[in-house]
């Protein structure tokens, strides 16, 4: 059993100069490999565009936690790609690797066993090999196709010791490729939400109006020639804080709101029981088509400073839908 370490007191200042000098060293890090991204990086980019399968990561150690991210992060981006881990590879799991697919494999030493051990297989079936390394000239390195060097200056560890700076370059590297697919490939906004779908964006980009509002018998609506006291109870009944106003073929007039009452009570020139809703109500609403994406709901009302919107295809009432049902589905 291993000695506790000492803790050595050390007062704030001294641990704040620490955490700065980290990362002043992974900064200047990244700053060195900007420059050598380079005609490699762009091979490596052009062999997964034109693959026909997935890109698949692999590593050891903090760079297989690495390669990890990298993974998730091309597969949320438009480029397939999962993570094999070198050991079990030789175990069984080099099976899940076809001759389709493009292998990316990271090892900063580029002599990482279990990973050389795998290598001539993976050629033999005349797999395209990228590797991210910082070694150039390391075993991993030469049998690639492409390799990629993402060396540093030195690790922020004060031992030189635990990788910090390296990963953190071979994860900006990762990044990079990441992004230059996703714009070779026109990727968009609505692709993202594709692979995100109980993410935020994924519900702002995929659900529609339709998929949320009210309809039918729960959307409020009166007759232009009804009461205030009718629009009130119709109001109270559906429990939206408005109602539509529509004439016989259910085409839209105006609406009604808590705001056009309070509106309506403090005009003293307004007799409320004699005044027809007609000239009480708001002309020409904020409306939106059933169609129409439930982010967007949520901007109008955002900014207008309103909390619902009445739904209509071409002139015709469909239904309704408030700030609390975006709320409920997530939108916001």
């Amino acid at each position: 059993m291993s000695a506790k370490p000492h803790v050595q007191a050390t007062d704030d200042a001294a641990l704040i100069a620490s955490a700065r000098r980290v990362i002043l060293t992974e900064a200047g890090a990244l700053h060195a490999l900007a420059p050598r991204v380079d005609a490699a990086f762009a091979a490596a980019c052009r062999i997964i565009l034109g693959a026909r399968g997935r890109v698949v990561l692999s590593g050891m150690g903090k760079s297989g936690h690495i390669a990890r991210k990298i993974a998730a992060t091309l597969a949320s981006t438009g480029t397939p790609a999962f993570f094999v881990h070198p050991g079990e590879a030789s175990h069984g799991d080099l099976g899940m690797i076809t001759a389709s697919d493009v292998v990316l494999t990271l090892s900063y030493s580029g002599e990482t066993e279990e990973l050389l051990t795998i290598m001539p297989l993976l050629q033999r079936q005349g797999i395209p090999l990228l590797a991210m390394t910082g070694k150039p000239h390391s075993t991993l390195a030469r049998q690639a196709n492409v390799h990629m060097d993402v060396s540093v200056p030195s690790e922020a560890c004060p031992l030189g010791l635990a990788p910090t700076a390296s990963t953190t370059a071979a994860l900006a590297l990762g990044d990079a490729l990441a992004i230059a697919l996703l714009e070779a490939r026109g990727f968009t906004a609505e692709d993202f939400a594709y692979s995100h779908p109980a993410g935020s964006l994924g519900r702002r980009l995929l659900l529609r109006i339709e998929d949320v509002m009210h309809r039918d018998a729960a959307v409020p609506a009166v007759r232009a020639e009804a009461s205030l006291n009718e629009a009130l109870t119709e109001m109270s009944r559906k429990g939206l804080g408005m109602t539509a106003v529509i004439d016989e073929q259910r085409r839209l007039l105006g609406v009604f709101t808590d705001g056009d009452l309070r509106r309506a009570l403090d005009n003293r020139d307004v007799d409320l029981r004699s005044t027809p809703l007609a000239q009480l109500m708001t002309h020409s609403p904020r409306t939106i088509a059933p169609q129409r994406l439930a982010g967007e709901a949520a901007q109008l009302m955002e900014t207008h400073k309103i909390q619902g919107l009445l739904v209509v295809d071409g002139e015709r009432l469909v239904g309704a839908v408030t700030f609390l049902d975006l709320l409920r589905a997530k939108v916001v």
